[in-house]
């Protein structure tokens, strides 16, 4: 991993055009994630929306990762890979995606229910979704790694979940992963201190049961020990001297669920 390196308006600004670019790629998967789809075809969808928009998937051949998305569903927490599995109701599918164009990365993942979830498992992709948000309000100049995983994870175990902590969060830019790692978990007024320039992606990973994962054979696939359902959100945002702004957008996704008549959590 790079180290961290800050970014300047202007090239914020370009990631900020490649996380529309990736929402939107994001909206035309949700169009079609339903029962009887085949991940692998939800792959070939946003492969083709990012080449047609003169970008590449920052994932495809990544560190020899085969495919343009990682699609994790129910009990798979990250890095799952696209296939001939058919979506049925009940499941729960997270969509990781990234998008490079003009030198720079942008990053993002979503959360979605297929059909009728159960209860539980629905709020948990509710709450794993909010706690992204109460992770962004404590980004800004000054504060510290550590204040935004206390963020997440205070707002994640008092209501049960557990919080991944092989996995975590990290900067973003000219490289896909940079400085410095952003965990989901952490103690106030520790870790890296936030300065402005830096660009981050934070994703709180979160499970319904224990936090404890393990890999599968593939040397990718992480999922949880106990098999108990998992969620996955992330944005990209760009610290500022006052702040932060979120670069990347569900925006297009929401519309489509909307449409849809599908439940926006």
């Amino acid at each position: 991993m790079k180290g961290v390196v800050l970014k300047s308006r202007e090239e914020a600004e370009i990631i900020k055009a490649n996380g529309d670019i990736l929402g939107r790629a994001h909206a035309e998967v949700a169009k079609r994630i339903e029962e009887g789809v085949k991940t692998s075809l939800l792959d070939k969808i946003a492969e083709e929306f990012i080449l047609d928009h003169q970008a590449k998937p920052s994932f495809k051949n990544y560190n020899g990762f085969p495919f343009s998305l990682c699609i994790s569903v129910n009990e798979v927490v990250v890095h799952g890979f696209p296939n001939d599995r058919e979506l049925k109701s009940g499941d729960i599918i997270s969509v990781d995606c990234g998008v490079y164009k003009n030198g720079f990365h942008a990053d993002s993942a979503y959360t979605y229910l297929v059909g009728e979830v159960d209860a539980k498992t629905k709020t948990l992709v509710k709450d794993t979704k909010a706690s992204l948000y109460e992770g962004i309000k404590v980004v800004r100049p000054g504060q510290r790694i550590g204040d935004l995983g206390y963020a997440i994870q205070k707002y994640t175990e008092e209501r049960g979940y557990g919080v991944v902590r092989e996995l975590v969060g990290h900067g973003v830019g000219k490289n896909l992963h940079e400085g410095p790692d952003v965990p989901n978990y952490g103690k106030r007024g520790q870790g890296t201190k936030m300065e402005a320039g830096m660009v981050l992606a934070i994703e709180p990973m979160i499970t319904l049961g224990k936090r404890f994962v393990v890999q599968e054979r593939d040397g990718w696939t992480i999922r949880t020990e106990d098999r108990q359902p998992a969620a996955h959100f992330e944005h990209t945002v760009w610290l500022t001297p006052g702040g932060c702004e979120v670069l990347t957008t569900f925006d297009y996704i929401e519309e489509v669920l909307k449409s849809k008549n599908l439940e926006v959590l």
